[in-house]
């Protein structure tokens, strides 16, 4: 799966992308990470990417120029154009899953006071948020993006069950897990844990991810039966 990412600030997303799980994905070709300056697809002696919007008003917008130009050069038939923005679609995983069948996702970091809306109106399949708060640019959200999208490429995980067992893959958030020793401080592991008996484990963990989603998260449930 390729990515590429479109920002005013590369470093921000280069950093977390070239550790852990990532960097080894993009090392065995699972994964292919390409991050570009907006500045490289200007053609001004001061490289501008923004400007003041029409009909006053707070902070600068980019320009809609250099991102066209960017969007145009790397754009093929199977490209999905991604725009990070706070007035975005809610990322959650069923939208994860959805965009990790994609086969190249081009993703647009917003900045400023976002972008102009001609960006939106003839370039972007999907404008996504990662949450109901505002950063001061989207190149830390687009990271977070490649990050949960890339982790269900086949083979960048190393237990392909690790995934599908997610908190929120299933609906539910992820019960208690333990592991050695099983006593520490005078707290014990669970007994079900340690008996050995499979189906007992396997119920006791469903009804662990039900209580805590019921107590910590109730509107996963929503709509389900509880």
């Amino acid at each position: 799966m390729q990515f590429d990412l479109l920002t005013l600030f590369p470093r921000m997303i280069e950093g977390p992308l070239e550790e852990s799980i990532l960097k080894r994905a993009r090392e065995r070709g699972l994964v292919q990470v390409r991050v570009h300056n907006l500045r490289d697809f200007t053609h001004d002696k001061h490289r501008v990417v923004d400007d003041k919007p029409y009909g006053g008003g707070q902070g600068m917008l980019l320009k809609p120029e250099p991102i066209f130009e960017a969007v145009e050069k790397l754009r093929r038939p199977e490209t999905c154009v991604v725009l990070m923005s706070p007035q975005g679609r809610r990322l959650n995983q069923s939208l994860v899953q959805a965009l990790a069948t994609r086969a190249h996702l081009l993703i647009i970091c917003g900045h400023y006071e976002g972008v102009d809306e001609r960006v939106r109106e003839a370039l972007v399949d999907e404008e996504i948020s990662i949450g109901d708060y505002v950063l001061t640019n989207g190149a830390l959200a687009a990271a977070v993006l490649v990050d949960a999208v890339a982790r269900l490429v086949p083979g960048v995980l190393g237990d392909a069950q690790s995934a599908p067992d997610d908190s929120f893959a299933t609906g539910l958030l992820e019960g208690p897990q333990y592991t050695r020793p099983p006593e520490f401080q005078g707290h014990r592991v669970p007994e079900v844990l340690l008996s050995g008996h499979h189906e007992e484990i396997a119920k006791w963990r469903k009804e662990q991810a039900h209580q805590r989603t019921k107590e910590r998260r109730p509107d996963l449930l929503e709509g389900s039966e509880t």
